[in-house]
């Protein structure tokens, strides 16, 4: 048996002891998804969503790539949000990095990693503007730090988009928060950075900064 074949077989006994336990659970999670989170989440494979909030599948609408970065011209990533916003509902959406990411060590050591590297360049960006209060740090904590710091302002970012402010215009409820995950320990970090209304938004980035112009008379 090859590896690919194993995960099928892997797959069949896995359906067979889900619908011994429960036998409507695939009819229930095939009727429709309703969940009231998005989870925006790193790439690496050690940081599974579902299983780190303890959540059944049909929970957590998830969106994960290198290093949890949202950038504003990144198509994926903000239909992702606008699909969960407009259509889904959710009322929560985390952003979660984790400590020790790679992704973000190799924006900061300058390891060549190919095309990644020009998805890594707002790390790197962020990095340059507080190397000055990192750099009497050793390098693990420097990369903590940094992961928080790139949470945080990817939180900033999202909170800045015309989908999540045309929500709060409408007074639809959706919070956006930032957490960092431990690999170590397998618990979660709040960094209390949670933004929940467009006065929470600068006023440079917010899409009522501008007075309506008076028609002509």
């Amino acid at each position: 048996m090859n590896d690919i074949e194993k995960l099928l077989e892997q797959n069949r006994a896995w359906s067979e002891a889900v619908n011994q336990r429960d036998p409507d659970f695939f009819a229930r999670l095939s009727r429709q998804q309703n969940p009231d989170y998005l989870w925006i989440g790193c790439s690496d494979s050690r940081v599974p969503a579902n299983q780190i909030i303890d959540l059944p599948p049909g929970e957590v609408f998830v969106h994960r790539n290198v290093a949890n970065i949202l950038h504003h011209n990144d198509m994926n990533a903000l239909s992702v949000v606008q699909f969960a916003v407009d259509v889904l509902k959710v009322k929560h959406i985390m952003i979660v990095g984790h400590y020790g990411c790679g992704g973000v060590r190799a924006a900061i050591t300058g390891t060549e990693c190919g095309i990644v590297d020009y998805w890594l360049h707002s790390i790197r960006e962020l990095y340059s503007l507080h190397r000055q209060e990192l750099g009497d740090l050793p390098l693990d904590d420097q990369v903590d730090r940094m992961c928080e710091l790139n949470v945080k302002s990817q939180v900033a970012t999202l909170a800045q988009t015309k989908i999540i402010q045309r929500a709060w215009l409408r007074d639809q409820p959706v919070s956006i928060h930032g957490w960092v995950y431990g690999l170590s320990d397998g618990r979660v970090n709040d960094l209390e950075c949670t933004i929940e209304g467009l006065d929470q938004v600068p006023q440079l980035y917010r899409v009522d900064r501008l007075d309506p112009v008076p028609p002509k008379d």
